[in-house]
């Protein structure tokens, strides 16, 4: 993504350019519940995790083909996230978690209508 002060040159408001930068951020989000169906739905593109006890979760927004969302567990604890209803994470089965470490940082990505890429800090 370009720096926004760049783009701001090119004659582009700030809010354009938080739309194409993917700049909506929610700070502090509480991951709740043990299920799917029961995780705390995100809607921004990116997401900070900053309470919520172990292996409570968030769910993905079920967005477009190549949208893409960022979650960053400020915990120390391990959270789950969630693929939108009948979607799946990588290798992980449907409906399954992908597994967010403590302090860890993942960018999931959609590329298909039911698939999701995650790629994961260390």
């Amino acid at each position: 993504m370009p720096l926004a002060k760049n783009m701001v040159s090119g004659g582009l408001s700030s809010t354009q350019i938080q739309a194409i930068n993917g700049a909506f951020v929610n700070s502090a989000v509480a991951a709740a519940g043990t299920t799917q169906g029961t995780a705390t739905a995100l809607t921004a593109d990116g997401s900070v995790v900053t309470s919520g006890g172990a292996d409570s979760g968030v769910k993905l927004y079920n967005g477009d083909i190549s949208d893409s969302m960022w979650v960053f567990n400020n915990q120390n604890v391990n959270i789950k996230v969630y693929p939108p209803t009948s979607g799946k994470i990588n290798q992980i089965a449907t409906n399954g978690a992908h597994n967010l470490g403590a302090q860890t940082f993942a960018m999931y990505t959609k590329v298909t209508s039911t698939t999701w890429v995650a790629i994961q800090s260390a």
